[in-house]
């Protein structure tokens, strides 16, 4: 594949790490960890580890791409999400060789997901993407594209809040695996977690963004900034 210009390539580069980064999440989103600070214990889904990287590229590609460049890939994201749980699904239906070093019952009980929480996590992850895409360039409209790190920061932060509470609620919740009162507390914890990796994130927008003016030009990235602004105001 020959591509024409050096955005198209930014392009592409951020979309393998968002879809990489995302499907990884869901894959090991099974385990569970215990953090220790401060006197507190926080447990957390050990799916919050490539969040990071999703929450960085979706900004990116906000910035540089616009909305229809988030959604469209969040679509495809979440179609190939959906795609891959299908493999583990028939993975997990041919029984493993009796030689082989992972049994059927250690392969089912890392990717043996029901059903509840597959549809929770892919109704998640659309859900939140589209309200971050739409909080994002609420503030970017509103502030005449500064302070970066208010609509970077601020459109995870609100998206997350929601998006956690979906999965719980329909993978744990709907099906009656934990109470009203655990709903809650899960929730607000996991929520805490994405809302101070939310914060730690913001000086790495900024240096995403020098990294990728200086690949493209600081000139012809300012140039596809403001166009893309543009064309958003006009929508």
């Amino acid at each position: 594949m020959i591509f024409k210009s050096k955005r198209e390539m930014l392009y592409v580069i951020l979309s393998m790490f968002f879809v990489t980064n995302a499907i990884v999440a869901e894959m090991i989103g099974g385990k569970l960890i215990d953090i220790h600070l401060l006197g507190f214990s926080f447990k957390f889904s050990i799916g919050i580890l490539p969040w990071p990287i999703v929450f960085l590229s979706t900004d990116l590609i906000n910035e540089y791409f616009g909305k229809q460049g988030v959604r469209r890939l969040s679509i495809i994201t979440s179609c190939l999400i959906a795609y891959a749980f299908i493999l583990l699904y028939a993975g997990m239906k041919v029984p493993a060789a009796g030689f082989s070093p992972v049994q059927d019952p250690a392969f089912t009980n890392v990717f043996g997901q029901s059903m509840w929480i597959i549809a929770g996590s892919i109704t998640a992850f659309l859900v939140s993407q589209m309200i971050d895409v739409f909080i994002f360039w609420y503030f970017r409209n509103r502030t005449g594209g500064k302070m970066l790190w208010l609509r970077s920061t601020g459109s995870t932060v609100i998206s997350q809040l929601i998006d956690s509470f979906i999965v719980l609620g329909i993978g744990f919740l709907l099906p009656g695996k934990i109470s009203l009162s655990d709903f809650i507390n899960v929730g607000l914890t996991n929520y805490s977690g994405k809302l101070i990796i939310a914060i730690v994130l913001t000086p790495f927008i900024y240096i995403g963004h020098y990294m990728i003016d200086k690949y493209i030009g600081d000139k012809e990235s300012h140039k596809i900034v403001e166009a893309t602004a543009a064309e958003e105001i006009r929508k």
